[in-house]
């Protein structure tokens, strides 16, 4: 007996199911500094994450960052309980204070100033920022920068 398949039914046989995504955790974590104690293990164990897995997975990933630096992390969770998660560029703050050398904003920018800041810096900071921000070229993303620094109560200086 010859026997044909449907289209249909040839396409179910070959198709994959993709992993069903039960959720989504944002945190910041420090590069190469991840470890269970909170606020990753509480969040990960809410989801019945293993907890080890992801810092040792995170911490080999973020080895050769700069120790200590805020990441803000997107841990997708699937319901056999893995993950995988994308890691981002440091905030922009964090940069920008690091370019200045300051250890805070201004308690009340646009009255008191927190310092100066050359263009340059900020477009070192916005080449750095350029993939996580919503820019087509490194002018439009350093005025994003110079935004932040001046919310943060920074005198932007030619330079």
């Amino acid at each position: 007996m010859n026997r044909t398949l449907s289209p249909g039914a040839a396409s179910n046989r070959v198709r994959r199911m993709a992993k069903k995504i039960t959720g989504y955790i944002k945190l910041q974590v420090p590069a190469g500094a991840a470890n269970p104690s909170p606020p990753i293990g509480p969040a990960l164990g809410q989801r019945g994450v293993n907890i080890m897995e992801f810092c040792k997975a995170f911490n080999a990933q973020t080895a050769d960052m700069e120790k200590g630096s805020p990441l803000p992390t997107v841990i997708t969770v699937y319901a056999d309980r893995s993950f995988s998660f994308i890691t981002k560029t440091p905030p922009a703050t964090f940069l920008i204070k690091k370019a200045a050398n300051l250890k805070s904003g201004s308690k009340e920018p646009g009255k008191v100033s927190a310092g100066k800041i050359t263009r340059s810096a900020l477009a070192e900071v916005a080449q750095v920022k350029m993939k996580d921000l919503n820019a087509n070229d490194l002018e439009a993303a350093t005025r994003i920068i110079e935004g932040s620094a001046r919310a943060m109560g920074l005198e932007v200086v030619e330079g």
